[in-house]
């Protein structure tokens, strides 16, 4: 399985992006897909999850971040409006994928895409 971002860029405080991450490959399922972020010397942090429909986020994205999926191209967005200076990272997407139905989940991530808000 692969997991290829899109969206990254510049944006202005106040500003929108879009990011999404296409998984491709064979399994039997996938679930649940994220989005993470590391800023420069900080650890790695959940920005939101989807899993089965329902969505959950940071605390400090709810409210300007939303999540989305479409199942039927196994790709998952990350609808980013509101940015703030603090929200400049690497984004990561991140799924857990099924080979069989009922088996162990295995863990892949994205290469990354950059997100920088500055003026």
């Amino acid at each position: 399985v692969q997991l290829v971002e899109s969206g990254g860029g510049l944006v202005q405080p106040g500003g929108s992006l879009r990011l999404s991450c296409a998984a491709s490959g064979s399994f039997s399922s996938i679930d649940p897909m994220g989005w993470y972020r590391q800023a420069p010397g900080k650890q790695r942090e959940l920005v939101a999850v989807i899993n089965t429909g329902r969505a959950n986020y940071a605390d400090s994205v709810k409210d300007r971040f939303t999540i989305s999926r479409d199942n039927a191209k196994n790709t998952v967005y990350l609808q980013m409006n509101g940015l703030k200076p603090e929200d400049t990272a690497v984004y990561y997407c991140n799924a857990d994928v099924r080979y069989i139905s009922g088996g162990p989940f295995y863990r892949y991530w994205g290469q990354g895409t950059q997100v920088t808000v500055s003026s």
